[in-house]
C-alpha cells in the first residue's frame, strides 16, 4: 500500500489538479455500508477505498450452495471540482464457487462513476448527489461479460452531533445472461450511523433490492469504523439475509485514506 501511495502521489505532483487550492472538508467514505455518501472529494485531493476481503454465501438455492470472495476491490477517488469527483472501482481479484460447478476466479469488472453533490457538501442538515455509473467487462471467469449502469441518489441527514441518517435510491439496468437483453433493478436503503467515541463509530442499515424477474431481497448490515487518523479510517462489517431469496451471510474489513 505504501509504494502505491508513493506512486499516486508522484502523479499528483505533476497533475494540473495540485495547482488547485483543496477545500478541507471532513472526510466522508462510501464503504462500509451499502448507502453511499452524498459528498465528494474536495478538488485537488485524493482517496483511496479498499477492501481487504469481502465474504458472501448464500446457501438457500435449490441447487445447493454459492460462495464468493473478493479480495483487493479499490475505489479510487480524485477531486474533479468542488462539488464532484471521479471514481474508478475495480475487483483485484474474484473467487467464486456454486455447488456442482467449477470455481472460477480473476479480475472482476471495472467500474466508473461520477459524483455531482447538488447541496450540503460543506453545510446544512442535508445534503444530497447524484451518481451515474457504467460497469465495463472485462470478460474474465467472474465477469457479467456485458456493459451495464445506472444511477445512485445518495441523501444525508445530521440529526445530532452524535447520530447521522442515510437514505439512497438506485437504479440499475442488469444485464439478462438468458435473453441477451438487460432488466430493471431498484435497490433502496436506510442507514444510521452512531458516534460512540471520538474515534469509533457505528452503523446499522437496512436495504433492499427488487427486480424485474426477480424476488425482493431484504438485508440487514451493520458494522464499525475506526478513525486512526482524520484521513484513515479502517472499518469491518457483517450483511445478514432476512428472507430466503436475499445472500444468507457475508462479512468484509478494509481501509480509506485521503491525501
Amino acid at each position: 500500500m505504501s509504494a502505491k501511495l508513493s506512486f499516486l502521489s508522484l502523479i499528483a505532483a505533476f497533475s494540473p489538479l495540485s495547482a488547485l487550492e483543496p477545500t478541507v472538508r471532513e472526510m466522508s467514505t462510501d464503504r462500509p455500508d451499502t448507502t453511499e455518501s452524498p459528498y465528494s472529494v474536495p478538488a485537488g485531493l485524493y482517496q483511496i477505498e479498499a477492501s481487504f476481503f469481502d465474504y458472501s454465501r448464500d446457501a438457500n438455492r435449490g441447487e445447493g450452495s454459492a460462495d464468493q470472495w473478493i479480495f483487493g476491490q479499490i475505489n479510487f477517488k480524485i477531486g474533479v471540482t468542488h462539488d464532484s469527483d471521479l471514481q474508478i472501482i475495480v475487483d483485484s481479484y474474484t473467487q467464486a464457487r456454486e455447488t456442482g460447478s467449477p470455481r472460477a476466479s480473476g479480475f472482476g469488472d471495472v467500474t466508473v462513476r461520477y459524483k455531482q453533490n447538488l447541496w450540503g457538501n460543506d453545510s446544512g442538515t442535508t445534503a444530497f448527489a447524484l451518481m451515474p455509473y457504467v460497469s465495463i467487462p472485462t470478460y474474465t471467469q467472474v465477469s457479467e461479460e456485458a456493459w451495464s449502469g445506472g444511477l445512485i441518489m445518495p441523501l444525508g441527514v445530521s440529526v445530532s452531533d452524535r447520530i447521522s441518517l442515510g437514505f439512497m435510491g438506485e437504479m440499475d439496468m442488469v444485464h439478462d445472461a438468458e435473453t441477451q437483453g438487460y432488466d430493471l433493478e431498484w435497490l433502496h436503503s436506510a442507514t444510521m450511523g452512531i458516534t460512540l467515541t471520538e474515534k469509533l463509530g457505528m452503523y446499522l442499515e437496512l436495504v433492499g433490492i427488487a427486480g424485474e424477474d426477480t424476488d425482493y431481497q431484504a438485508l440487514f448490515d451493520t458494522g464499525l469504523t475506526f478513525a486512526v487518523t482524520d484521513s484513515l479510517i479502517l472499518d469491518t462489517g457483517v450483511r445478514i439475509g432476512l428472507n430466503r431469496a436475499a445472500p444468507d451471510f457475508g462479512v468484509f474489513t478494509g481501509v480509506s485514506v485521503r491525501f
